[in-house]
């Protein structure tokens, strides 16, 4: 872009850590760019859950509970984060495991930092409308965009791509993602085992202790992730019902009774790890839209990372051109 130029208007929907990639390096090239997305505030599956007790604040990293940093690119965006204290290494959860700090999403909320964010906005359809689009759902009345990124699971890409592009919807539809439940668990004091990370057998995929977590603090708090057979069996089952299931598995594997819970909240995340695609990002230069995700690239958080610079780049290329 010459300075004379007015930059596209560009809507990103999702703020998970592809789209709150993409959308801050758009921002930092110059961009006009708007987040949206469903949940209360943005994070995906970094999201981090609190708490409060009578003892204090807990958090539950309940989505994604570590990440790995082998792309060089991702490594040194980690360092970066560690050197501002946003992230910690966690052995624990094996070699080249990192968590964020004070929480998981400690780094998605550096990277929104600036940003124009919309949370709590449903966006169910997109509309062509001559050069540009018109995001359909929320009852809003600027919502008019000269290019679209969609930074959802491909089941939900699947829905907003059917009307606006057909060989991007098909390659959502042909992408499987695998549920979790995961339960979050606070008890009444410490649990007697010196495990931080419990591997996973026919009903938990791995049990995380998230109080044991660097910079963590309030107490004996656990994260049990059901491993994906037992989700998607137990799908639509109740919270509650979960709750109980994967509460009585997870005292099996220990040593001795567990103490009374204070509190044992079940979440389920319906498409939680995707069979990804090796795409990177997905671009229609001529429609002005795009997609990236972890479902395109590795399907974890550094993918999502890859995947949301790598779209961020064509974008930008496009804006230098004369």
């Amino acid at each position: 872009m010459t300075p004379e130029t007015v930059p596209p208007r560009t809507a990103v929907i999702g703020a998970g850590m592809a789209g709150l990639t993409c959308a801050a390096a758009l921002r930092a090239a110059g961009g006009s760019v708007t987040v949206f997305d469903k949940a209360r505030g943005p994070g995906g599956r970094m999201s981090t859950r609190r708490l409060a007790l009578t003892e204090g604040e807990v958090t539950f990293d309940h989505g994604a509970p570590v990440f790995t940093a082998r792309d060089p690119g991702f490594r040194a965006q980690v360092a970066l984060w560690t050197q501002a204290g946003l992230v910690a290494p966690w052995s624990a959860a094996g070699e080249g495991a990192f968590v964020g700090a004070p929480a998981m999403n400690a780094p998605l909320k550096a990277v929104a930092a600036g940003l124009e964010i919309r949370c709590g906005v449903t966006i169910t359809g997109l509309a062509r409308i001559g050069d540009g689009w018109v995001l359909e759902g929320p009852d809003e009345s600027d919502l008019a965009y000269d290019r679209v990124v969609l930074a959802v699971p491909a089941e939900q890409a699947a829905v907003l791509l059917v009307a606006a592009n057909d060989a991007f919807a098909a390659l959502a539809r042909s992408t499987v993602s695998a549920p979790c439940w995961s339960l979050m668990l606070v008890f009444s004091r410490p649990i007697e085992t010196e495990l931080r990370v419990l591997d996973g057998d026919e009903v938990i995929g791995r049990a995380f202790r998230d109080g044991h977590k660097p910079g963590r603090s309030g107490g004996e708090a656990w994260v049990i992730q059901a491993c994906p057979a037992w989700s998607r069996d137990n799908l639509e089952a109740g919270p509650s019902d979960v709750a109980t299931r994967l509460l009585a598995a997870f005292e099996t594997r220990m040593p001795t009774p567990l103490p009374p819970p204070l509190s044992s909240v079940a979440h389920r995340w319906r498409y939680a790890q995707p069979e990804p695609l090796a795409l990177g990002a997905l671009w229609d230069p001529a429609a002005g839209l795009g997609v990236c995700g972890d479902w395109l690239d590795g399907g974890d958080v550094e993918g999502a990372w890859r995947s949301g610079v790598r779209l961020a780049a064509q974008l930008n290329a496009a804006d230098a051109r004369p």
